[in-house]
């Protein structure tokens, strides 16, 4: 539905734009901005979600199944220290990240070499510090690039906090960067593919970008 409702707001932006008779030379403009708008969609939306009543903020969960669902296919579930991330998901639902956070690290003490865990910290703790990528966070995603430096799902994860964050040129290059240590044959491979080409298409469109910090 959410792609249905892009396009009918596109379809009448172009029809009022015919109707006031503007300028040719508004057209591209408003096309620029138009394309803008669907990239930003595509990147963080989720159009194929059925519509729902708004949430308050408080009540919303921070965890997009389908992005559980592409973890899950990068790191696996089944295994010891993936019943951490099950437990830490269970919290995460309740909307207690502050849990989420402990049950990880308890993982962690257990298992300190778990690249499942670390990643899934990160994710905990930009959750816990409320979207933001905060250096606990960027440590936990950085000692999962440690430990395993040719795997795509630590810097696609921080990637993503990144982009949640709204710093769109610290992202591109970690996706790029996924997209490349992505093997041919995974199945989340084009996942990552589509999301990397909007996102660099997004910031060639954007102008000067923002800087990593």
């Amino acid at each position: 539905m959410g792609w249905v409702a892009l396009g009918v707001v596109g379809a009448c932006a172009m029809a009022m734009l015919v109707w006031l008779k503007l300028g040719r030379a508004l057209w591209s403009l408003a096309g620029a901005a138009l394309l803008l708008g669907a990239t930003g969609y595509a990147l963080q939306g989720r159009p194929t979600l059925a519509p729902s009543p708004a949430v308050p903020l408080a009540a919303a969960t921070p965890d997009d199944p389908t992005l559980i669902a592409l973890r899950d296919q990068m790191l696996g579930r089944f295994s010891g220290d993936g019943a951490y991330l099950v437990a830490a998901d269970a919290m995460t639902r309740a909307g207690d990240q502050k849990a989420a956070v402990q049950v990880i690290l308890g993982g962690i003490r257990a298992i300190p070499e778990s690249v499942l865990l670390w990643t899934g910290l990160g994710n905990a703790l930009v959750a816990h510090d409320g979207g933001q990528v905060s250096p606990p966070a960027l440590f936990a995603f950085q000692q999962a690039m440690r430990l395993s430096p040719r795997h795509p799902a630590p810097p696609f994860f921080l990637g993503l906090a990144y982009v949640r964050a709204g710093n769109f040129a610290a992202a591109a290059p970690l996706w790029r960067r996924a997209l490349a240590l992505a093997p041919d044959g995974a199945s989340y491979r084009r996942d990552i593919a589509v999301r990397s080409e909007l996102l660099d298409r997004f910031l060639a469109m954007s102008g000067p970008a923002r800087t990593q910090p």
